[in-house]
């Protein structure tokens, strides 16, 4: 997730890098839209899928700085349809004056085998950035996106329904109110008939729409201290209730102090919100690299099972500066927590995402660690809601390929956020960022396996 833009966090020293990777990829006077392809409306192939393991990781691109990069696998049956969503920066523009950096979409019908063409989320004139990318697929195919149109007018909801070729025209959700918006997270219910996105404005804020993303209501704030909110996870129950798990800082970005974790939780469609605290870390580890204070802050996601268990998923530590450990809580109603347990204390575990499978129980957890001096993607998964998991599996596999990778892993994790899911055959989808520190530039990388 993008706290603030790279851009205005590092000031002139990225914004000369982005003008020279203008200039050396041949835009900057605005390269014509790619076409979309002729993408029908997906339908299920059967292909194999891996069997056993994961694959040997797999840059989105050889040369495209991509950052924060997201992912979602249809969930019908049998479905092979996944897509992958990233922000690229110095990248062929839609247009002489559509934004750098911009969202790409692209689809995979086998699987994640192969991807078909980069597509535009959107042209969208006249904006100077797009950031944020989160996307979710109902049950019908569409494909649902919430994402940063700069910060004013900030947070813009669109759908596909022809396997992201074409797209609706963005709708800016924050209303008349809300003078900037951050950091959206998206949750849909199975049709796609509820629409939920969380955003930040300092406070934390949602908006709902239950008519298939039409249209949204007005902005909810959902919570009453003075805390700094970012939404980190997001999902609809089987009975309906929606929850959201967040972090909530002393200030914006601020390099001190605790941060409280907690969820969010309407069972009225988002006319109002509970907001429950379910633990509290110290301060964080120093920001190095070129990255925001707070690059290394507490986060939560969480996910639910088909039987409405909540699991999330969450960094923290007990003694100020000290590396973060990674650990899970659950709840079936989101307003009595279990203890916390721990699932990894290697290294600083950093930016946790998780998934639920179709079994009730079945989560899938992955997250990043620096043991033994260098950054990796890690991979565990539980069968019985957290009672146990299994064997850690290494996702970072691959050593060569980009200067920032080595034997041992690589440099920096490139984006503070990034994405696992599942389709009905339980194949695993992992998207995450590389790259050599907070600047770049890096790159996505992803992997399947099961």
């Amino acid at each position: 997730m993008l706290k603030q833009l790279r851009m205005i966090v590092a000031g002139a020293l990225v914004v000369g890098l982005t003008m020279l990777l203008i200039v050396a990829s041949g835009s900057a006077g605005g390269a014509p839209k790619p076409k979309p392809s002729p993408t029908p409306t997906p339908t299920p192939t059967s292909p194999p899928p891996p069997t056993g393991g994961f694959e040997a990781e797999k840059a989105w691109s050889a040369t495209g700085d991509d950052w924060e990069p997201a992912i979602a696998a249809d969930p019908r049956s049998g479905s092979n349809i996944v897509y992958q969503a990233t922000t690229r920066y110095g990248g062929a523009k839609a247009c002489s004056r559509c934004p750098d950096p911009a969202i790409l979409v692209r689809l995979s019908t086998d699987a994640g085998a192969t991807w078909g063409p980069d597509n535009f989320i959107c042209a969208c004139q006249g904006r100077k950035a797009q950031n944020d990318p989160e996307i979710e697929v109902a049950n019908d195919g569409t494909i649902y996106a919430a994402w940063l149109n700069d910060f004013n007018p900030g947070v813009a909801f669109a759908k596909s329904s022809n396997g992201g070729a074409t797209w609706t025209a963005p709708i800016h959700v924050d209303g008349q109110g809300l003078n900037w918006s951050d950091k959206p997270i998206i949750a849909i219910s199975p049709s796609g008939q509820d629409v939920y996105i969380a955003f930040n404005h300092s406070d934390s804020y949602v908006v709902a729409s239950h008519n298939f993303g039409a249209s949204f209501s007005a902005p909810v704030q959902t919570n009453t201290d003075d805390l700094y909110w970012f939404a980190e996870g997001g999902a609809v129950a089987p009975n309906g209730n929606v929850y959201f798990s967040e972090s909530g800082e002393v200030a914006s970005h601020s390099a001190s102090g605790d941060v409280q974790l907690a969820v969010l939780r309407s069972t009225n469609g988002g006319t109002s919100w509970t907001h429950t605290y379910i633990d509290t870390s110290k301060e964080f580890p120093p920001a190095c690299c070129g990255s925001s204070a707070d690059f290394f802050a507490s986060q939560a996601a969480m996910a639910i099972d088909s039987a409405g268990k909540i699991m999330v998923a969450y960094t923290l530590n007990t003694t100020a500066g000290a590396p973060k450990a990674l650990y899970i809580t659950t709840s079936t109603d989101g307003v009595t927590w279990a203890p916390r347990t721990l699932v990894n204390s290697q290294g600083d575990s950093g930016f946790p995402a998780i998934t639920a499978g179709s079994a009730a129980g079945d989560f899938r957890l992955a997250w990043q660690d620096d043991r033994g001096g260098a950054w990796n993607t890690y991979y565990r998964r539980t069968t019985d809601g957290g009672a146990s998991f299994g064997t850690e599996v290494k996702l970072s596999n691959v050593t060569t390929g980009a200067p920032y990778k080595s034997a041992a892993g690589y440099a920096f994790p490139y984006g503070d956020y990034f994405e696992i899911d599942a389709n009905s055959a339980g194949t695993n989808f992992v998207i995450w960022g590389e790259g050599p520190d907070y600047i770049g530039p890096g790159g996505s990388w992803f992997t399947r396996g099961v």
